[in-house]
This record gives C-alpha cells, structure tokens and sequence, in this order.
C-alpha cells in the first residue's frame, strides 16, 4: 500500500498511513472485507498466488486487504518492515514460538512473564524438545554465561507483566547478535508504540496482546508481530497458515484501526494519571512498596527515561497486611473494576496471584518475583481526582499498624 505521509509524525501515521479515500468511493473510514475467500481473474493468476510469486489476497487466513491495511499501519508505527495479525496476543506469540524454535533448540526467556506465556512455555513448547531457561535479563553476565551453541531465542517482555521489571533492550540485542542466528523478541503489549520501539533498539521481533492498549476498548482480543519482511512472511505463512490458524477477524482489524487514532492521545491520559496514583499510593502509610517506572524510587528509573517515552499506565503495589489486605482494598474499590485485562479506559484491579499468574506454582511465583499480596492496577481515562478518590477511600479502609518492616520497590525486581 502507498504511504502518502512518509515523514508524517505518529498519530498522523496512525490515522491515515497506507490508506486514500478516493481509492475506495471516498469513504473515509477503510472498507470491512468480510470476505473469506477471494477469486481469482485467472487459474494463472490464482497458482501465483499460491507459489508466493503474486501478492494478491486469496483466503483470510493467509490475507485480507483490511487486515493488510492494519498491518501496514502496525509495521509503520513500530518502525518495522511487515507485521502479521493474529486474534489474540497469545496467538502472536504462539505462532512466532512455532515458527522460529525447532527440537534442540533452547530459548532463554527472562524471569517474570505473563502467565499464559509461562504456561504455553511450560506446559507447551518445553514438552517438545525445545530446552526453556529463565535468566535474569537484567544482569547481562547472567545472560552472557548462558547462551549456548543451542541457543536461538532470547525471549522478554519490558516493562514485565505483572512487577514492572525492565530489560535493557539495546544491552540485550547486543548481547545476543553476537552469536549468530540468535532472535530476540520482545512484549511491546505495556508500552505499545507510542513509548518503547524495541526494534529501534535492537530487537529483530515485536509481539502485541492489541487487546490491551492498542486498541483501548476492551471489546475485541487481538495480537500483533511486527518484524523483518522475511521474518514476518516466515511468521505468516508456517505459525499463522499452518501451525494456529489464529487469524484477526476483518471486523476485529477494523475496530483496532479506529483504537489506534486515538492511541498517542489515550496513551498520555494513562500515564499522567498512573503519576499521580502512583505518587499518592507511596505517600500512604498502608502501603508496603509500590513498583512503577515514573517513581524517582523504582530501581530502574534511569533505564525507564532512557528507554521509555513515558513511563506508562500500569502500576504494582503491596499493602502492608500483604495478601489479606490486597484484597480488603480490591474489594473495598468503587470505581476501579475488578477485572484481568490492560489498557482499557476503564480503570481495572486485579491480583496476579490469584488470577493472570495462576498458573504459576507458589514456588514458582516466589522465585520469579510476584508476590502473593501483589495487586497490579491498570489507570484508565477516568478523571484522575475521581481516581485518586477512590484509591484514598479504600486505602482508608486498609490502615492498620505495620506487620513487618517497611520495604521498597527493589525486592520484587530481584
């Protein structure tokens, strides 16, 4: 698709980039194809398209011009070549697994991740030879003593889901391309385009859950891979066609496109008013430690103003009293909703323990730095004095005399 804006700035690119009304009757918003099946003029033309030889869309699970259109859109706002749609994050990241991992391979992953990537890891392409190491992503000594002969991924997710801990993406991607046919991927799902770029930074593959901040909404689930045009090919044509199926519906593109004209603006509200309930969630006496890259106290901030445009829209917490008291404030919430999810412009509440990281062990929570009395909040676009409101009337509710010793932020990055 032509790009009539090349020099154009985000938000510009994410409202217009590879589309022109007056190529489809003036309609300013892009067509749906709803179409699963397209014809071909010629038998010569349709065994083109078969061979890879013609770019011509012939069946919805390999292609469809409304998804084309979002993924072209995708690919210019991560600053990549290509990038393939999925219906779900999972299913970006299942297929990118699938694709590029064989028997015999090793794929080191960083220690806190979400829990459905824990568990398709695990539980998944662990039990088909492939070899999954934890290392601490953040000590590159750790990371230099592990690689191997064997290794061909290095996988991460920055800011990690759900304690926040970062990755020095540039340190990691240097590290890695030393060894050759070695890929780096990275979770852009937190930060979305609009603040981190990992491919600027070195990484070769970008994965989305779009079901969070890109599109905004919460009424679709999607995913995205951003990355090379022959990796994205790869990508498209064994993970997507072959290995999940797990196409984007053309009416779950279309809704993402209208999420991602807003993106940039949406995004500035989450993380102005994340600042502030953050800010005020560390002033209060009930609370144990509070984890968020915008806290002069956050163990990684200098990482965070380097990396990061803005420091994001999630925050995590523990309250003095732990696990029982996360909960008597979960519960005590009035605007806040109790739900999993991110990136919504409702203000969500959820303990990890419980429900996203459930499918970790206890030992394994403990080892990989989620801690039982976690509560992860996810800052909608509500107006931050109604936030900050509710925050302070349910804190008030969980006030009570210290039961172990003040902490900080740094235990649950270790």
């Amino acid at each position: 698709m032509n790009n009539k804006h090349p020099a154009s700035g985000f938000s510009t690119r994410a409202i217009h980039h590879g589309y022109d009304p007056k190529d489809h009757h003036g309609a300013l918003v892009p067509p749906i194809y709803l179409s699963a099946t397209f014809a071909f003029p010629t038998a010569e033309y349709g065994a083109a398209c078969f061979a890879g030889e013609a770019s011509g869309h012939f069946y919805t699970r390999i292609s469809n011009p409304t998804l084309a259109l979002l993924e072209s859109r995708m690919a210019s706002l991560e600053n990549g070549e290509a990038a393939v749609a999925f219906s779900s994050g999972m299913g970006a990241i299942a297929a990118t697994f699938w694709t590029l991992l064989r028997p015999g391979d090793e794929i080191i992953v960083s220690q806190t991740l979400y829990g459905c990537t824990f568990a398709l890891l695990h539980h998944g392409i662990g039990e088909f030879g492939i070899q999954v190491r934890h290392v601490d992503l953040t000590d590159l000594a750790a990371l230099q003593a592990a690689l191997s002969p064997a290794t061909r991924m290095i996988y991460c997710e920055t800011p990690a889901n759900p304690n926040l801990r970062l990755i020095d993406i540039a340190a990691v991607a240097e590290l890695a391309h030393r060894q050759p046919n070695i890929t780096l991927v990275v979770d852009n799902t937190y930060c979305t385009p609009y603040l981190q770029r990992p491919l600027e930074l070195g990484a070769d593959v970008v994965v989305h859950s779009a079901t969070k901040y890109l599109s905004g909404h919460g009424d679709i689930t999607a995913g995205i891979a951003v990355s090379s045009h022959a990796l994205a090919q790869r990508i498209r044509l064994q993970g997507l066609k072959d290995l999940t199926g797990a196409v984007m519906s053309p009416q779950d593109a279309s809704l993402l496109m209208r999420g991602l004209k807003t993106l940039a603006l949406r995004m500035d509200r989450h993380c102005s008013s994340a600042q502030a309930v953050a800010e005020a969630l560390q002033a209060h006496p009930a609370v144990q430690w509070v984890t968020y890259p915008g806290l002069g106290s956050f163990p990684q901030y200098e990482l965070a103003k380097r990396q990061m445009k803005l420091p994001g829209g999630m925050i995590a917490f523990e309250l003095k009293g732990g696990i029982e008291m996360g909960r008597r404030f979960m519960n005590a919430l009035r605007l806040f909703t109790r739900a999993v999810s991110l990136g919504d412009a409702e203000s969500l509440a959820q303990h990890p323990a419980s429900m996203t990281h459930s499918t970790y062990t206890p030992e394994e929570r403990a080892q990989h730095g989620i801690s039982e009395g976690l509560v992860r909040l996810s800052v909608g676009l509500e107006d931050v004095a109604d936030l900050l409101a509710d925050v302070h009337q349910a804190l008030a509710k969980c006030s009570r005399p210290s039961v172990r010793p003040a902490a900080t932020a740094a235990h649950v990055l270790r």
